[in-house]
């Protein structure tokens, strides 16, 4: 039971109810950018259809849609028999300095980098100032501690998902949604560099210390170090801009 409830979890911040005139280009939308945090990464299921349509409040007519051109982008493959379902197919490895330059001609880099500070400052201070409930604690606890246990090859997920978790306890959907629409654009251009040691220790230092500011109420300790936090990825990634 804790292993669907973690699964639940990790979904939470990205799928939500969509609006009922654009059911299908939102749930597209929030399915696309769950392959793109890594929420799910490649060789797992996404979850049943019943849940999927029931979190986003559509039809599994609509959905089925969706699946369908996720597919015919080989994103996504709908596999029969008893342990069936949608998987999630790997993608290809985006290390290197040819793909990150593609990647960037199609975003402003500075604007994902500011909005991104902006939005996650926020998401800390709220949390600090409003407080936790026991569960919400709980949660970013959790979400942390997968940060420490994850191998290199995980990491980018669990970083992700304890940024994501911080945004949901923020209390603000929209604040939530807005993050996880520009983490997955950051997370394109992250794949792209390779995973530094040295940066991880660095970044599991601030990841401690921002949790243990959020968790002893103090907003203006929670959003300095979360400010830090953000500048250091940016300085990181424009260092390897092409």
């Amino acid at each position: 039971m804790a292993k669907t409830n973690d699964a639940a979890d990790r979904l939470t911040p990205v799928l939500r109810p969509v609006r009922a005139g654009n059911g299908f280009e939102e749930a597209l939308e929030q399915i696309l950018q769950l392959l793109r945090l890594g929420l799910v990464p490649g060789g797992e299921r996404l979850p049943a259809e019943r849940e999927l349509a029931e979190r986003m409040g559509i039809s599994r007519v609509t959905l089925r849609e969706v699946l369908k051109v996720l597919a015919d982008q080989g994103l996504v493959e709908s596999r029969r028999g008893r342990y069936g379902g949608t998987f999630v197919l790997h993608r290809p490895d985006a290390h290197g300095e040819d793909e990150l330059r593609r990647r960037v001609a199609d975003v402003d880099v500075e604007d994902t980098l500011r909005f991104r500070e902006v939005l996650e400052v926020g998401a800390a201070g709220l949390c600090a100032a409003h407080g936790l409930t026991d569960q919400g604690a709980k949660r970013l606890r959790t979400a942390l501690s997968s940060t420490h246990d994850a191998p290199l090859a995980d990491y980018r997920r669990a970083d992700t998902l304890l940024h994501l978790t911080l945004a949901e306890l923020s209390g603000s959907p929209t604040l939530a949604a807005r993050y996880a629409a520009v983490r997955a654009t950051l997370n394109d251009l992250l794949d792209c560099i390779p995973l530094l040691v040295r940066n991880l220790e660095h970044s599991q230092q601030q990841h401690s210390a921002l949790v243990e500011a959020v968790l002893d109420g103090d907003a203006d300790a929670a959003r300095e170090v979360m400010r830090e936090h953000c500048e250091g990825t940016a300085a990181l990634l424009r260092g390897f801009l092409p």
